[in-house]
């Protein structure tokens, strides 16, 4: 029997039964789409990340207290051990640093008269917008004025804008009330979405000047700071001469971290990495169990059909092309799952793109495929070679 034929031969017992095929690779086509989804979603996830930090700038260096480790442990929620006039006397400090940024935010409830929304407000200086990634839509930004005189002035998310006003209506010049205090909108910032959950946090913030924002929420030290450097280069430098003022305030490595770019993303993308990895890895349980489906079902095959194996050996069929039948047929099944589960787990990629940043990589489409092929040469090896292996006189007598 020539190749061709043996294929025409194996598409044909696929096709005569239909459903049992299909049921057959179910396991495959869950696998492979569940594989491509979640590979698609950890590389939106990295990408959206990734872009986040070049549009900071890679001369942006970022404190944070206490320890932050992305290696493992519970995350921590320390009161920071070092204050404003640190963020100031830093900013101050000089070749290669140009200024500093500090921050404080907390979880709050605003209203505009019978409607609410719950957001995070964030005291930041007038520096912010150099820092935020954020841009204006309606209004202004408070200057270094508002913040010295601590004004009751806030720029508002479009998420916050939406939910209190609505579109198309006006907020400027409207007062919201935060934590019983009436504050005035001079500002909203422009709608941020194509992130990874529409970048919700950016929408739903509420910025006011940092001094206003510590009366508001009684908070009193920053919750992370952030410090541009002259050049991407000198931020090594920059990170040495801030470690060294902490300890010269008698801090330890225990109180803050100074992370730079470079190294908090390469942490960063890690640990997406290894939880995409994971993920990926107990989706493709599902082809572990395919390929087991994909054995049973050949088993049953070649029980059904053991006379017709005796009667092709009979009429001169040899053991390499009846192992190849039925080799080629766990193939074929396993080959069909594994394109089918390749356009069901890029179409949910691609719907899911409305909601999330995904990315459908030519490398996982590769991979889900290979691993599928793979599936269908050792799921059909032991079916193919016990029906390569029957004598033909035994075969013909099965009843």
């Amino acid at each position: 029997m020539d190749v061709v034929e043996l294929f025409r031969t194996a598409t044909m017992a696929i096709r005569t039964n239909k459903t049992r095929s299909f049921l057959t690779a179910l396991g495959i086509i869950i696998g492979v789409g569940s594989v491509i989804l979640l590979v698609s979603i950890g590389t939106g996830l990295q990408s959206f990340v990734t872009k986040e930090f070049e549009s900071l700038g890679s001369n942006v260096l970022y404190i944070s207290p206490g320890r932050v480790s992305f290696t493992g442990g519970p995350p921590q929620n320390v009161e920071a051990k070092f204050d404003f006039d640190d963020v100031r006397r830093i900013g101050e400090m000089g070749s290669p640093i140009t200024d500093a940024s500090g921050m404080i935010s907390r979880g709050v409830t605003v209203k505009y008269r019978n409607k609410s929304f719950y957001g995070s407000i964030a005291g930041v200086n007038e520096k912010y917008m150099d820092y935020g990634n954020v841009k204006i839509g309606k209004g202004r930004f408070f200057n270094k004025n508002a913040v010295e005189r601590s004004q009751m002035v806030v720029v508002i998310g479009h998420k916050v804008y939406k939910e209190l006003f609505g579109l198309g209506r006006e907020a400027i010049g409207k007062e919201i009330d935060i934590a019983g205090i009436q504050v005035t909108v001079i500002g909203v910032l422009e709608e941020k979405g194509g992130g990874f959950g529409g970048a919700a946090d950016d929408n739903s913030y509420v910025l006011m000047p940092v001094t206003a924002a510590m009366k508001v929420t009684g908070i009193k030290k920053p919750a992370a700071v952030m410090v541009r450097t002259e050049s991407p280069e000198a931020t090594a430098l920059a990170a040495k001469k801030i470690k060294d003022y902490f300890y010269r305030k008698d801090l330890t490595d225990d109180d803050f971290t100074v992370m730079e770019p470079k190294e908090l993303l390469s942490s960063i993308n890690s640990f997406l990495g290894v939880i995409t990895g994971a993920l990926s890895g107990i989706a493709a349980i599902s082809l572990v169990v395919g390929g087991i489906g994909i054995a049973n079902i050949m088993f049953v095959s070649v029980t059904e059909r053991t006379r017709e194996i005796g009667l092709r050996k009979a009429v001169g069929a040899t053991y390499k092309d009846i192992l190849t039948q039925f080799l080629l047929e766990a193939i074929l099944l396993s080959v069909l799952g594994g394109f089918i589960g390749i356009l069901i787990g890029s179409g949910l990629s691609l719907l899911m793109k409305n909601f999330i940043e995904t990315a459908v990589t030519p490398g996982s489409v590769m991979l889900s495929f290979g691993i599928s092929c793979a599936v269908g040469v050792i799921s059909g090896l032991a079916p193919a070679l016990r029906a390569a292996k029957l004598d033909p006189i035994v075969a013909l007598r099965w009843e």
